[in-house]
């Protein structure tokens, strides 16, 4: 092979110079350019020494003083061609099968923050419901953020990959929280990889963020601070026994939905709680609320995982949140509404 190891290298198409890292395959290797690692085709890059005693040394021209305001911004770099927002990258490295075929081994996942933000990212793997890797480090501007490898065998081990954003810093129009949730599929994975390898391309990427949401309008009164401190409310009675049931706040909670739970195996009563959100979720839509709050739980998390999911898929829910509440701590979701 033309290349070793710790070979210096030029990337032809931009200039920059890195060092070998890594062989993905025959034709493609990992480069090192000022701390980020990447993939690039041998053909995208040569040995910088001819370049360096062969191109004549450029002569500043001699302006004078230069002021601040004359030096160009520096470029934000941006190597896999991503647009604005969040991204997890999945780059393929490949080994050999018994009939000398390129076969995908492993993934090499990158959490890239095409954002001017800088942001608290909180990371967890799950395989089948059972956490394998938790992370939790703050992730800067326009930075590329390598998180683990992941094996390609474990796609049918039912994974699911939860990140939870924060803002570094707060932002009084910006909802200071964001949560999203990747399931991947080996049959979709391995149709991601056929695209990518048709198109030439090192890996492949899905979208968790494309623009951080505003903050919800939400009432102008603060209901859980005032019930906290004390104030009690009531709900103005109306002739309609249909509107004796809205509720702006409900608990899920299995011994809140029937008095007969112990005896009930762990699928029925989640799916006993599910079938309670959706009636409570529909009453909420009757009635135009402008917002829900569904107690789940902390528990495993499960409960709130299959809610989250649903909530995904609706086309009502503006947005939600589960962040710390003063009366149900991290065991709520709350849900605001579009018309």
């Amino acid at each position: 092979m033309k290349y070793q190891l710790g070979d210096k290298v030029l990337l032809i198409h931009s200039g920059e110079e890195g060092v070998i890292v890594d062989f993905i395959n025959k034709k493609m290797v990992m480069v090192d350019v000022g701390g980020v690692t990447f993939p690039v085709y041998t053909d995208q890059i040569d040995f910088p020494y001819f370049q360096k005693f062969s191109k004549p040394k450029p002569v500043a021209p001699s302006r004078g003083k230069v002021f601040v305001e004359d030096l160009k911004p520096e470029k934000k770099t941006n190597r896999y061609g991503l647009g604005t927002g969040i991204w997890l990258v999945w780059m393929p490295v490949f080994d050999k099968d018994v009939f000398d075929d390129d076969v995908v081994d492993y993934f090499k996942l990158y959490l890239i923050n095409q954002t001017e933000d800088a942001l608290i990212a909180h990371y967890q793997l799950f395989y089948d419901r059972v956490k394998d890797i938790e992370l939790k480090n703050e992730i800067l501007p326009f930075s590329d953020n390598y998180l683990h490898d992941f094996p390609f065998d474990r796609l049918n081990d039912v994974p699911r990959l939860v990140f939870e954003f924060t803002l570094r810093q707060t932002d009084k129009k910006r909802a200071s929280h964001y949560e999203s949730v990747y399931k991947p599929k080996a049959k979709q994975v391995f149709k991601q990889v056929e695209e990518m390898r048709l198109r030439q391309k090192a890996h492949f990427h899905i979208p968790l963020l494309e623009e951080w949401p505003l903050k919800p309008e939400g009432p102008g009164l603060d209901f859980g601070r005032l019930d906290h401190a004390g104030f009690k409310f009531h709900a103005k009675q109306s002739r309609s026994s249909e509107s004796a049931h809205l509720r702006t706040v409900v608990d899920l909670h299995i011994d809140k939905l029937t008095d007969n739970w112990k005896s009930l195996p762990v699928p029925e009563i989640l799916d006993m709680q599910l079938s309670a959100f959706e009636k409570f979720y529909e009453n909420a839509l009757h009635h135009h609320q402008g917002s829900l709050i569904v107690i789940h739980g902390v528990g495993t998390g499960r409960l709130r995982d299959e809610i989250h999911d649903i909530l995904r898929q609706k086309k009502e829910v503006k947005s939600f949140v589960n962040q710390f509440h003063p009366l149900y701590g991290f065991g709520a979701t709350e849900i605001y509404f579009q018309y």
